[in-house]
């Protein structure tokens, strides 16, 4: 079983689902999103392999949004590119799985795909 987490290493929730999966002995491969972004497809494999909406994997909290989106209605594929645009908009972290994923938050949802 091999997975993958889209990490940001100053992010502490993010920091303790990887060493919950390196705890566990899962091998993970570490995309760290916000320097290599993913691509539009792979986005929205990711969002298909969640069971959510784009707008879902937003955070709503971060500067941008407030500043830029608040207000905005967008159809999934433009917030999708608002994410590909901004990846520090992407709620983190996320880890897939070859037919799943989740939003690591807590990190006990990682279960989820175990």
């Amino acid at each position: 079983m091999k997975f993958q987490i889209y990490h940001n290493p100053r992010c502490g929730k993010s920091r303790e689902a990887l060493q919950y999966l390196q705890l566990k002995g899962i091998e993970t491969e570490i995309i760290l999103y916000l320097q290599n972004t993913p691509t539009f497809e792979e986005l929205k494999d990711v969002i298909r392999k969640l069971n959510i909406k784009p707008f879902d994997l937003i955070r709503k909290k971060e500067k941008i949004f407030t500043d830029n989106y608040n207000d905005s209605v967008l159809t999934d594929d433009e917030w999708v590119e608002v994410m590909i645009n901004n990846p520090i908009l992407i709620e983190r972290p996320v880890i897939i799985s070859e037919s799943k994923a989740v939003i690591g938050r807590p990190k006990e949802r990682i279960e989820e795909l175990l």
